[in-house]
């Protein structure tokens, strides 16, 4: 005889349960009473403005947060005492290590054939141009691939140009298509003797503004500066290439890099009642780039992350498992809180981890990263959160990227949110990113949401598992 464990004999009843009974009247894995603090939570988080008021309180009272800037620290503490304001249990804050870089000017020019100014930021992490700034020749690269695959020498002793272009979608699939030569342009156009490497925006918008970004060095490779042109002088960068003159580009940055500082994690609880030690995790980054104020990215995921989960504190019922709130620090030049986190709480029962990282436009699908026994249960919250609009989706989701290092290295059960993608990467990194850009109403069907998320995983009868690794 096979031994099963309580555990697997409460999932084969349970998925009994579910399919028993008449096709059209399905027997719920959820109480009565949890779907309907789940559907009435819904209901309150559709008429409140809460995730916007948090938004709005913090890139008002703070504005952009660059991780080991002055705003940093006072989003930390505004982030703390926010969450005490609020009445979370067991608020605190958690240090993180991070290498704090700091912008400075930036200024380029085409000096030839046609002489015009050009629109540039620099990208995070960039190390600064000479004092008197790099004159030279521009190696046109239509994308990252051409640049990885030129064996030719042609970018010896010039500034690499990649024009990788991003088409828009609901998905934002470009984005993943396109960051590479964000990330690792420079190491490339550097291992092929390149003074400096500038790229074409990752955006989808038509504004004469610049995307920052993060991208990141090989210690091998000598580090050459990057920078960002906007989209508009992008094409008008091209459309002098293609004049068949060489075009000569002006470039100018100064950035410095403080190694060693510290920046923290805030963490807020709401305390379960049975399981106080299984964990449903959720969140968003506190850090912003600096150009914008950072409303999207990402106070719209702090603002409705803490919001879902001050919404069920309100029900006045105590949640079976602990609803952790995370508002990580460095996501956007290093994802160092999500590191710190994960070697700080790895080794805790996490019932699910999710972030919300991508603006505050609808939410079209739940993606869940869960094994076959754990599936009716996100199933059935699928089911719930299906009159929001909300398909269910592939069970292939990443639980965004603060969450990554828990999903990667301890393999917790995790679900996306997915947004809406197809306006975001209008705004995202730019000085556009701000708080006119939040829809409310959106805003609060991704609350929505997330209530009844957050609140029926806190109370399902089985532990939530990540499905086995595919070999």
């Amino acid at each position: 005889m096979i031994e099963m464990k309580p555990t697997s004999i409460a999932c084969l009843l349970a998925v009994f349960l579910l399919f028993s009974g008449s096709p059209s009247q399905a027997a719920s894995l959820y109480s009565e009473k949890d779907l309907e603090i789940a559907r009435r939570a819904m209901s309150t988080a559709q008429a409140s403005d809460l995730a916007y008021d948090i938004t709005a309180s913090l890139t008002t009272e703070v504005g952009p947060r660059p991780a080991g800037s002055e705003n940093d620290a006072k989003a930390v503490a505004w982030g703390k005492a926010k969450l005490i304001e609020l009445g979370f249990e067991n608020v605190r804050t958690e240090p993180v290590k991070i290498n704090a870089w700091n912008r400075g000017s930036a200024h380029a020019d085409i000096i030839a054939p046609y002489p015009q100014h050009l629109a540039v930021t620099a990208l995070g992490n960039s190390v600064s141009t000479p004092p008197a700034g790099i004159k030279a020749e521009i190696a046109y690269y239509e994308n990252f691939e051409q640049l990885k695959a030129d064996g030719s020498g042609r970018a010896k002793g010039k500034i690499v140009f990649i024009d990788s272009k991003f088409v828009r979608s609901r998905e934002g699939r470009g984005y993943g298509q396109n960051v590479p030569a964000r990330i690792s342009g420079a190491n490339e156009a550097s291992k092929r003797g390149a003074l400096a490497v500038m790229i074409r925006s990752i955006g989808t918008d038509r504004d004469r503004l610049p995307h920052t970004g993060t991208m990141i060095y090989d210690q091998k490779v000598k580090p050459i500066p990057a920078a960002a042109v906007s989209i508009p002088d992008a094409e008008l960068m091209v459309r002098q290439v293609k004049s068949g003159k060489p075009v000569k580009v002006f470039l100018a940055m100064k950035n410095t890099t403080t190694k060693g500082k510290l920046s923290h994690n805030v963490i807020g609880e709401i305390r379960g009642s049975e399981k106080p030690d299984e964990i449903v995790a959720i969140g968003g980054h506190l850090d912003s780039w600096d150009l914008g104020t950072g409303a999207i990215d990402d106070g719209a995921g702090i603002g409705i992350t803490v919001a879902a989960a001050k919404i069920l504190k309100d029900t006045g019922v105590r949640p079976k498992r602990t609803i952790r709130v995370i508002m990580f620090a460095n996501e956007e030049n290093g994802l160092d809180g999500a590191r710190a986190y994960a070697e700080a709480h790895g080794k805790e029962k996490h019932q699910l981890v999710s972030e919300s990282d991508l603006g505050a436009d609808n939410i079209y699908k739940m993606h869940t990263r869960v094994d076959e026994a754990s599936m009716p249960w996100l199933k059935e919250i699928g089911a719930v959160i299906a009159p929001l609009g909300i398909e269910f989706g592939e069970n292939e989701g990443s639980g965004g990227p603060d969450m990554g290092p828990m999903v990667r290295n301890h393999a917790a059960p995790a679900v996306t949110l997915a947004q809406d993608a197809s306006q975001y990467f209008d705004y995202h990194h730019t000085a556009n990113d701000t708080m006119d850009k939040i829809d409310p109403v959106k805003m609060k069907q991704n609350v929505a949401a997330w209530v009844a998320l957050v609140w029926l995983a806190a109370q399902a009868d089985v532990s939530f598992a990540q499905p086995p690794v595919k070999k």
